[in-house]
């Protein structure tokens, strides 16, 4: 009907046509609003790094959504904090219930994705949070020996630190310690993996006197 009252005014048919597409788009666009989901409104707000927004959503009675995975990737929202390293969101997220132990499609969680990227305070703070130390990956890798690796000695220091254990092997029978050891003059993360040793067997020989006051 519209296309006709518009033929009769005397606009062309390609004006026409294009003001009718231009119609649709626009009586279209808050249907699509209405289909976007809350989760997705959510992802949205902590990737715009929308504070407000996104303690007005999590603020809701009974919500669900701090974790809400991405339909195409599976990050959740704090995958997303982590990639971009923004330790005050990984912090406000894990405060609000944030699973810190949630696999994205490429089968990483957060802590391993902050290992990956050398992202200390956010392993810190995830570590904190109830993350898993020791998970592995689909190679048996675990982010201790992701940090061995990297030769990130800050990272495999707070790692061991928080109880990683540096004996567990990945699928190729090599453990944390083994991947150090094969490092050709690495002399301080040696230091490191001897001083976490000396800590443990001091806090196993530990004994219970009675109490102290």
């Amino acid at each position: 009907m519209a296309h006709g009252v518009l033929r009769k005014l005397g606009a062309p048919r390609v004006i026409a046509s294009a003001i009718m597409l231009a119609l649709a788009a626009h009586a279209a666009a808050p249907v699509a609003a209405q289909f976007q989901s809350e989760g997705y409104q959510f992802l949205e707000a902590v990737k715009e790094a929308e504070g407000d927004k996104a303690t007005e959503m999590l603020s809701k009675p009974g919500t669900q959504i701090v974790n809400t995975r991405d339909v195409t990737s599976g990050d959740t929202g704090l995958h997303i904090a982590v990639a971009r390293s923004d330790l005050l969101w990984v912090r406000f997220l894990l405060q609000r219930g944030g699973d810190p132990n949630i696999r994205n499609k490429k089968g990483a969680t957060p802590l391993q994705m902050a290992t990956a990227l050398g992202f200390t305070e956010g392993v810190a703070a995830l570590i904190k949070g109830g993350a898993s130390i020791d998970i592995a990956d689909q190679t048996g890798e675990t982010p201790l020996i992701t940090a061995v690796h990297a030769r990130n000695v800050a990272l495999v220091r707070l790692m061991l630190e928080k109880g990683a254990d540096p004996d567990r092997t990945d699928n190729s029978g090599r453990s944390a310690r083994d991947y150090m050891a094969l490092q050709a003059g690495n002399d301080i993360l040696r230091q490191v993996f001897a001083d976490a040793d000396a800590k443990r067997a001091a806090a196993g020989t530990k004994k219970d006197y009675g109490p102290s006051f």
